[in-house]
């Protein structure tokens, strides 16, 4: 067993493969554990060693450990993580457990990824900037799981607005639009209670969105005006209606740091739209579009030649020179969805192997919890404006 809490890395022989843990087996541990398998066959990366999956249900979960791959399954968190063949903790149960894991997990120098968003509160989040921040001292190294920054399309457009093809970034346009809640008979899930979930759209796809707007241009929200409703108030639960504790959808405007106004728009009851994160980027001398669902397009316009020139032009972002993409197929031969997870862990692993902190930090999972803090601020004052914080912590 690992010794006792320290945030030191544990002693590892060098011809052993970096152990992994992953907490939780549902939809992320499906689409994490798809990553722990390729990411070594396409990326030169330490090797690792998918050791044991957890989860509370132990048939669940054993049948999750032989379709993903791990060589164990468990029901016991604590006792993986301090097992002195775990290296890493890759954390991917709902948020309101995401800090008791995580701060352990470091505590006990184990490399930790936990999916967004980092945390239900601005307090959790804190203490895990804290823990984190010990730990990275002993170089144990931790990452919030935003993937979406690993889309090579939106990793492309942000090189495109840092090296000034855009210019002076003016205002950008985010609507992150599901419909899976559409349907009012639809059952509970612990995503639908405030206690689990900590919000709705706001905290599940809002907080991409919004981390969206800062990775793409670079700079933090500053101040927001939110608006939060709830469509469907009642859904059937295991013991009849249970009423519905979060948002189904919210309105955000939010002032970023340079001066750019981004608009965000989100919803879980968009009939129609199955999992649409579509971007808009307009600077003063150019403009960005993008759509999840054509994640390999990003359309490109310059307005610095002749105006009857001048249009939106599609990029194809297939090419080796493209960001991720050396590894992978030949030019014009797509990527899907599952390609942002493998991205991710090779930017982790990469950081464990180098000792270079990694993005998105601990530090940036809280920057997002602040703005999603500051929107529930606002939406409970009428949208009034908020400043991102000054936002009273969410409970």
């Amino acid at each position: 067993m690992t010794s006792p809490l320290s945030g030191q890395v544990p002693d590892r022989p060098a011809s052993r493969p970096l152990g992994v843990a992953m907490i939780g087996y549902a939809f992320m541990g499906k689409a994490h554990s798809a990553a722990w398998r390729t990411v070594g066959s396409h990326f030169d990366v330490p090797a690792t060693a998918r050791r044991v999956i957890v989860g509370r249900d132990a048939g669940r979960t054993a049948e999750a450990a032989a379709l993903y791959g791990w060589e164990e399954s468990s029901t016991d968190w604590r006792e993986a993580i301090h097992r002195d063949d775990i290296d890493i903790v890759d954390i991917c149960t709902p948020g309101y457990l995401h800090a008791e894991i995580a701060i352990e997990a470091l505590k006990a120098g184990k490399h930790v990824l936990v999916e967004k968003p980092l945390a239900n509160t601005i307090a959790e989040s804190t203490e895990m900037v804290a823990a984190a921040a010990g730990a990275r001292e002993h170089g144990v190294q931790s990452m919030v799981g935003f993937n979406y920054r690993r889309v090579p399309a939106l990793a492309h457009a942000r090189d495109l607005i840092a090296d000034g093809r855009l210019g002076a970034v003016r205002q950008l346009r985010v609507a992150y639009l599901q419909d899976w809640l559409v349907d009012a008979e639809s059952p509970m899930t612990w995503r639908l209670r405030r206690e689990t979930a900590g919000s709705g759209a706001l905290g599940d796809i809002a907080s991409h969105a919004l981390d969206q707007v800062q990775f793409l241009t670079g700079e933090n929200v500053t101040e927001v005006s939110g608006r939060l409703r709830t469509f469907v108030e009642e859904r059937p639960g295991p013991d009849g209606r249970e009423p519905v504790t979060v948002d189904d959808a919210a309105w955000i405007t939010a002032e970023l740091a340079g001066g750019a106004i981004a608009t965000v728009e989100v919803s879980r009851v968009a009939t129609g739209v199955k999992n649409g994160l579509r971007i808009e980027v307009f600077g003063e001398r150019g403009a960005l579009r993008f759509d999840l669902e054509n994640l390999n397009e990003l359309w490109f316009m310059e307005a610095t030649g002749p105006v009857t020139e001048q249009g939106f032009r599609r990029i194809l972002v297939t090419e080796p020179g493209h960001p991720y993409l050396e590894a992978w197929w030949p030019q014009g031969h797509i990527i899907g969805w599952e390609h942002t997870f493998t991205h991710q862990l090779r930017d982790f692993l990469t950081s464990i192997r180098t000792g270079r902190p990694v993005q998105p930090s601990f530090e940036a999972g809280l920057q997002i919890q602040r703005v999603l803090a500051a929107v529930e601020e606002s939406a409970a004052a009428k949208s009034a404006v908020v400043q991102v914080g000054s936002a009273t912590p969410a409970h």
